[in-house]
């Protein structure tokens, strides 16, 4: 399967590319204690999943679901 949305891309481009994938950011805003838009836009997909804790795999395949869905 080849992903439309990689780890390396930043917030801003996937939601900028895929709008549908803003709530998922959203849906993980409790567990990282903030806003991911607001606070890390210009973060890599992995970077924020780093320092937030989330689980990279588990971000980036719901990611891809929301994109498909749009």
């Amino acid at each position: 399967m080849t992903r439309r949305i990689s780890p390396d891309m930043t917030l801003l481009d996937v939601v900028q590319h895929h709008p549908a994938t803003d709530a998922v950011f959203h849906s993980r805003d409790e567990q990282a204690g903030e806003c991911l838009l607001c606070r890390a836009l210009f973060d890599t997909v992995a970077e924020a999943a780093e320092r937030y804790g989330l689980d990279l795999d588990a971000l980036l395949n719901d990611l891809e679901a929301a994109a498909d869905e749009a």
